[in-house]
């Protein structure tokens, strides 16, 4: 079977379909693969609406998936980053098709004719390389097929949301095929405008999405893909609120939650003294291209997987800056963004095709990136700032690996494997900080501080595994394992260095303890269970681990000489554990139900945000102590075809969003949020209708809060109808 697509095996008695992934870099299928893993399939992505990242973390067992203005942002397991900028790595990696995109700003690109979807949670830092601590997050899209076959997708709903989705499959010979697919959609915006301006406020939506893929068979043993997507986005990024739209007490350093209705919480009312708003916006363009080749050599295969991505955005974003607590004073802040993002990257992996007692894997990779940005901010004349204050920087990251994995068959019944992987980062940045009078430097009138950093790091990340089949529909399954996520540096220099002309005086410097931050660091222990029981119409699902993080990264906001910084540190050790449940029963002929439970306790160990504070004990973010997830869908024949109704529902306890910089601590409540789908296919028929609610109780929460107050909510409660012809 080919090694990207997913392929249900249906069965006369009902049971729970079996699906085809590639999470351990070979393909097998979900339930004897011994990893905590999720899959979500192309048809179910289409059937609930989630045609982006963050509308798919509610479906998910203890993982947040959540859209800022600065990217996106994912937390497996209570483990996430808050710095999206050219510095900063994730603690979840986001890949495409297997290939790793560095920047947030890049992962929020529309999932387009998309075959499946693994996320995997725990570390996976032996075949998947570095930033991998928390778990990772795999979008697969449909290869070609040597079937003739197209779908349109047309769909309509409230927010004056409309899209339109095509896709085309083509074999052109017995060995070529091409496969084509497009998707345009627009949005009005959730949020609205309470500043007294004819500005049109954010989260819009105006997005453009291709794909083009061409799968050639060379000879009898070896396959080459290639895939081009591009990405286009031109919408308002303006999609924050003040803190205090959620919360009264801030100024006291005790937000508590208020009360307040869905549309006054989407309601960006401040209105700043200090300067005028600006219309928001922002165009974004994303394009990669891939190769994906393998070479069947009889007792091993080769594969070769190298990609060329880029990624060009331009933004205008009206800020709010709270720069003091009490008395409460926030300013109105412009900021403009111009950045150009390119990497390449390549992985020759080499495995055994299986048939003996021992499986080998071993591989090399190399990543290249480079980010040339530039940020500009206006409004700041109240702190002592110039009109402009602005970052122009160039970031270059390199990383090499070499990996390898071994798997033995002792028995029929029990597998043991180990793995290893030896990475080298190298990263640095030459760069300013300039105070400028006019939107253009002027060495007469403006000021230039110096920054530039140069960081190596080395790690070698391991895993131990052991499985076992206590019964033939029952895996059980331990590893021990590490993480690795690379240190990087902050804005500022050391005394005496010197670049773009510009020489570090002790006057302006910064000491290296300052500057740079070191790598995040994991041990992981994890068991689990996976089970097909009642003839394989009920699955089963558990694990339990226990994480012991050390120098963990966070991200936030501080002033430094003067001006305000994003700022990361190494917060000390934090310990993550829970237990996790789910799986799915087959009712009847047309019934199925899906259930979910995860227990979670994220904390920190030892941590001191300011000197003589201690928040050791204190839980991490977005780390809810219990989620329970129950969903019901149920097939009838009714008027000459098929009736499918489902509801999805998610009930989450409370948690908390921090800010350390500020030492607040926002507690979000417990909620619950549902979602409901009705649809129907006349008998033999290629097409079909869909209707769906998402969000049915109208709720918004935040879902990412920075040092200045500044608040991305969720978003409030929608509807579409979908309309699906296939040919």
């Amino acid at each position: 079977m080919n090694l990207v697509h997913a392929q249900e095996q249906n069965s006369q008695d009902n049971a729970v379909p079996e699906v085809l992934v590639t999470a351990q870099r070979t393909t097998s299928v979900a339930s004897r693969t011994p990893v905590a893993i999720s899959v979500v399939s192309g048809e179910q992505l289409r059937e609930l609406g989630a045609d982006n990242p963050a509308a798919l973390g509610a479906r998910l067992p203890n993982v947040h998936i959540d859209q800022a203005f600065s990217g996106l942002r994912v937390t497996i397991r209570g483990i996430s980053n808050n710095d999206t900028t050219d510095k900063g790595d994730p603690s979840a990696a986001f890949m495409l098709d297997g290939v790793y995109i560095a920047r947030p700003a890049g992962q929020t690109a529309n999932f387009l004719d998309v075959d499946r979807i693994e996320v995997l949670r725990g570390p996976q830092g032996t075949l998947y390389g570095r930033n991998t601590t928390a778990g990772l997050v795999n979008v697969i899209s449909n290869a070609p097929t040597r079937q003739r076959e197209g779908r349109v997708t047309v769909e309509a709903g409230t927010y004056q949301n409309r899209k339109v989705e095509g896709m085309v499959n083509l074999p052109v010979n017995d060995a070529l095929a091409l496969r084509a697919a497009v998707s345009v959609r627009r949005q009005d915006p959730f949020l609205k405008n309470g500043q007294g301006t004819s500005f049109r406020p954010g989260m819009d939506r105006d997005d453009r999405d291709a794909r083009l893929s061409a799968k050639l068979a060379i000879g009898g043993d070896a396959s080459l893909l290639l895939r081009y997507d591009h990405s286009e986005v031109s919408d308002n990024n303006d999609r924050i609120v003040p803190d205090t739209n959620f919360y009264s007490g801030v100024s006291d350093r005790n937000p508590v939650w208020r009360g307040a209705s869905t549309g006054e919480r989407l309601t960006m009312a401040f209105r700043p003294a200090n300067i005028a708003p600006v219309q928001g916006e922002q165009e974004r363009r994303a394009r990669g291209l891939s190769a994906d080749m393998s070479w069947n050599l009889g007792a091993t295969t080769v594969y070769y997987l190298g990609s060329h991505r880029e990624l060009d955005q331009q933004m205008v974003n009206n800020y709010y800056y709270r720069i003091s607590l009490a008395p409460p004073v926030a300013l109105g802040v412009i900021n403009s963004y111009d950045g150009a993002n390119r990497q390449d990257s390549h992985e020759l992996r080499i495995a055994t095709n299986g048939g003996g007692p021992l499986g080998i894997q071993a591989g090399l990779y190399h990543f290249e990136e480079e980010s040339d940005t530039s940020y500009a901010f206006q409004g700041l004349r109240p702190v002592g700032l110039p009109p402009y204050y602005s970052f122009p920087l160039v970031t270059n990251a390199r990383s090499k690996a070499v990996f390898g994995q071994l798997s033995w068959r002792l028995r029929d019944d029990l597998r043991l494997s180990a793995g290893a992987r030896r990475t080298l980062d190298h990263k640095w940045r030459v760069g300013s900080t300039d105070f400028q009078q006019g939107p253009v430097f002027n060495p007469a009138t403006d000021r230039r501080l110096l920054n530039a950093a140069d960081l190596s790091t080395a790690r070698t990340t391991w895993r131990l595994g052991v499985e076992a089949d206590l019964a033939p529909g029952t895996l059980a399954y331990a590893s021990l394992a590490t993480g690795y996520k690379a240190g990087a540096f902050n804005d500022g220099c050391v005394t005496g260095t010197s670049a773009l002309g510009i020489p570090c005086p002790a006057a302006a410097a910064v000491s290296s303890d300052f500057l740079y931050y070191q790598p995040e660091e994991l041990r992981a222990w994890e068991a689990g269970l996976k089970s097909r029981l009642l003839g394989g119409r009920l699955t089963v699902n558990a694990s339990a681990f226990h994480y012991d993080y050390t120098n963990l990264q966070l991200t936030g906001n501080a002033i430094v000489a003067g001006a305000p910084r994003l700022l990361t540190t190494n917060a000390g050790q934090a310990r993550s554990r829970g237990l996790e449940l789910d799986g799915e029963l087959r009712v009847g002929s047309g019934g199925r139900l899906n259930y979910g439970v995860t227990l979670l306790d994220a904390r920190y160990v030892s941590y001191m945000p300011a000197p003589a504070v201690s928040w050791a004990g204190r839980k991490l973010d977005r780390a809810p102590s219990h989620v329970y997830t129950l969903g019901y869908q149920q097939r009838v024949a009714l008027g000459g075809g098929q009736l499918t109704g489902g509801v999805f529902a998610r009930a989450s306890g409370s948690y908390v969003l921090a800010v350390p910089s500020q030492l607040l601590t926002y507690r979000v409540p417990s909620y619950t949020s549902t979602d409901a789908t009705l649809s129907w296919q006349p008998d033999g028929a290629r097409w079909s209708v869909l209707a769906r609610v998402r969000n049915i109780e109208d709720k918004v929460r935040p879902s990412i809060i920075d040092s200045f107050g500044m608040t991305t909510p969720t978003a409030p409660r929608t509807a579409d109808l979908r309309l699906d012809v296939r040919f």
